[in-house]
Order: C-alpha cells, then sequence, then structure tokens
C-alpha cells in the first residue's frame, strides 16, 4: 500500500490543480467585486461567503474522487446513471420554479440542480458505453445505446426547460463520438439529422422567451429594454473596459446595476469590465492550458475509458467557455451557461471540481502499478 500511494501521488497533477486553484480565485474576486455593492444584500460577503464553502466543499469531494480507483466508476456507472435520471424527474414533480423554469430541488439550505449532476454522470456513462466498443462503430446502430443515454436526461432537462444545458449534453456526445472513432459518414448523419430536426424544435420544443433570445442575437437592437437588455450592457460593459480596464471593483455596469445577471451568467461582462482587453486575454489563455493539460492527460491515459472521461470533461468546459464568453460580446445566442469556475453557482461548482478530480483521477493512474 505505501508503495501505491507514492506512484499515486507522484503522478499526481500539481500543474492541472494549480491552474484551478488560480480560477477559482479570480472567480471568487470577481465574484466580490460583482456583488459587494448590491444595496438589497444585509452582508456585502453573502455570496463570495457562499461561494467559498461550496469551493472548499468540492475539493474536498474533488480529493475523494481522485483516490477512488477511476475503473470503479465505470463499474458504477449504470446506477449513477439511473440515479441521475431519477433526480431530473424529480426536480420536474417537487421542483422549486425559479425564473419561469423549474430546475432546482431545494434541499434546506441548498438547491440541488440535477441537470449540472447529470453532466458529470453522462460523461462516465458515455465513456462506458465508447470504450465496451472500443472503436468498432460499423453503423448508426452501433450508436444507438450511447444516443438513448443522452437524448433522455435531454429530454428531461428540456421539460424544465434548460436549452443551455440539453446544448452542453450534445457538445459532450459530438466530442466523445469523434474520439472514440465514430466514422465521419456517421457523424454526418447525425449532424444533417440535427439540421432537418431544427425547425421542429422551433416550433414544438423551444418557449416564446428562447425564440425571443434567438432573434435578440441576431438583431440585439429589436427589444433594448427587454431581451435585449443584458446583451447591450454586457457589449457595452466589456467595450467600455478598453486595453487596460477601469480597475478591480470600478465596474459601472455592476455597481449602478445596468446588468442583470452580472454574478452568473454575465460575470465575464464584469471582468472584461475591469481588466480589460489584457485580463480577458490572460483569462482566456487560463482557460486554455486548463483545456490543454486535461487532453494532455487523455493522451496519457492508460485505457480508453479513461481517455473517453478526460475528453468529456474537456468538452463540457470548452462548449461551456465558448458559450458563456461568445453570448456575453454577442457572438452566440444568451443561454443560460455559466462561466466554468468564476460564474456563482453552488451546484456547477462543485460539478466541476468532482469533474476535475476524475480527470486527476486517470492521470494518477496513468501507468499501470507494477508490485
Amino acid at each position: 500500500m505505501p508503495m501505491l500511494d507514492r506512484r499515486l501521488i507522484k503522478n499526481f497533477d500539481f500543474y492541472l490543480l494549480l491552474l484551478v486553484l488560480t480560477l477559482c480565485v479570480v472567480g471568487t474576486v470577481t465574484l466580490y467585486s460583482a456583488t459587494h455593492i448590491m444595496e438589497e444584500l444585509a452582508d456585502p460577503l453573502y455570496y463570495v461567503r457562499r461561494q467559498l464553502l461550496v469551493t472548499c466543499c468540492g475539493l474536498v469531494a474533488m480529493l475523494i474522487v481522485c483516490f477512488i480507483d477511476y475503473i470503479n466508476f465505470q463499474n458504477w456507472s449504470r446506477y449513477l446513471y439511473l440515479g441521475s435520471i431519477a433526480l431530473l424527474a424529480l426536480v420536474l414533480v417537487m421542483g422549486s420554479v425559479r425564473k419561469g423554469s423549474m430546475r432546482v430541488i431545494p434541499i434546506g439550505f441548498f438547491d440541488l440542480q440535477p441537470s449540472e449532476i447529470a453532466k458529470f454522470v453522462l460523461i462516465v456513462m458515455l465513456a462506458k458505453l465508447l470504450a465496451d466498443r472500443e472503436g468498432h462503430f460499423h453503423s448508426l446502430q452501433d450508436l444507438v445505446p450511447s444516443l438513448l443515454a443522452t437524448a433522455l436526461p435531454m429530454g428531461l432537462i428540456l421539460l424544465q426547460p434548460d436549452l443551455g444545458t440539453a446544448l452542453v449534453f450534445l457538445a459532450i456526445l459530438a466530442g466523445m463520438f469523434y474520439v472514440a472513432g465514430v466514422k465521419k459518414r456517421e457523424m454526418l448523419i447525425l449532424a444533417a439529422g440535427g439540421l432537418v430536426a431544427a425547425p421542429l424544435a422551433w416550433f414544438f420544443v423551444l418557449h416564446d422567451y428562447q425564440k425571443m433570445r434567438l432573434m435578440v442575437f441576431l438583431n440585439p437592437g429589436m427589444d433594448p429594454t427587454g431581451t435585449g437588455l443584458q446583451l447591450l450592457q454586457s457589449m457595452i460593459g466589456i467595450g467600455s473596459g478598453g486595453l487596460f480596464g477601469k480597475g478591480l471593483f470600478e465596474s459601472t455596469q455592476a455597481r449602478l446595476r445596468f446588468l442583470p445577471e452580472h454574478h452568473t451568467d454575465f460575470i465575464f461582462s464584469v471582468f472584461g469590465e475591469e481588466m480589460g482587453f489584457i485580463g480577458a486575454v490572460a483569462l482566456l489563455l487560463l482557460f486554455f492550458l486548463l483545456i490543454y493539460r486535461i487532453l494532455w492527460i487523455a493522451t496519457h491515459a492508460k485505457d480508453q475509458f479513461g481517455a473517453l472521461i478526460c475528453v468529456g470533461v474537456a468538452v463540457m468546459f470548452t462548449f461551456q467557455i465558448l458559450v458563456n464568453i461568445g453570448m456575453t460580446i454577442s457572438v452566440m445566442p444568451v443561454t443560460g451557461i455559466p462561466l466554468p469556475f468564476i460564474s456563482y453557482g453552488n451546484n456547477a461548482m462543485i460539478v466541476n471540481l468532482l469533474s476535475i478530480g476524475l480527470v486527476l483521477n486517470v492521470g494518477m493512474r496513468r501507468h499501470k502499478i507494477q508490485f
């Protein structure tokens, strides 16, 4: 056992951990800047305290996950998946309605968001299903189990409704399909099917406010005091930051409450206004290094299951980063996807750290232990 522990610690990726901790610090400072001036808060540190508490809990959970051989998650995948589906169904029965969506289950002082947990579980489930086939995908029939495993939680999430999270699932599926060795022909057929289904989704799946978001994305000025308000104020804030920014805690958009959701979905707007173009590039560089390190671990994984887990996590982070930052600068529609490690969000932070723990787990066991 001592030899095993030394090998695991030797393979522990401290570079990845340092990147994650740095992003958490940046997120906490930005969150304080965005919320300490909120007049409705009796405690200016309310959001920061909660974020720090959740981050600490997430880090503990991350370390626990690190030292459970990730092969166990392969064995537990079906049970985790069924539990995730049960929670997604439960939220539709006893969930709390917030801002027109039923996404959380109140549990005392904590609001459980099953859709966040489902991201983590889907990555594990798809990694198992795809690894079991060992790259042998000869027809669309071979992809049916993975497609069904993704479609079921996606459907339940769309019923909440939560289009942004559902799109994350599609991104995870596409990225893992590509790395698992699914042929381009099958990928193109699936993509074509998605394009054909798009008009049906517009009429039968999307709600009116979701359609309005898409239309505002194409023309932000069509509803400047309603749906387009966030987008316009976000662009004003980021643009006013210039090259070097206005300085820490000097966000006009946040201080004067021009920008709604400035501590959650649009926190990058606060960061961009205060830190400017240089700061934004530095943050993007941190995210790039994070994704690069996760993919590096994927290439050194000892098996297909471990590699696919890392790829799934990398795709999840990449998609959320691109969409969140993209929507703040009007190159993506507003979908309510948080910025990993930066946006305020208890469930998202814990799931992000659990996902990092699983990646670290794969890296720690990238070499087979020999006795």
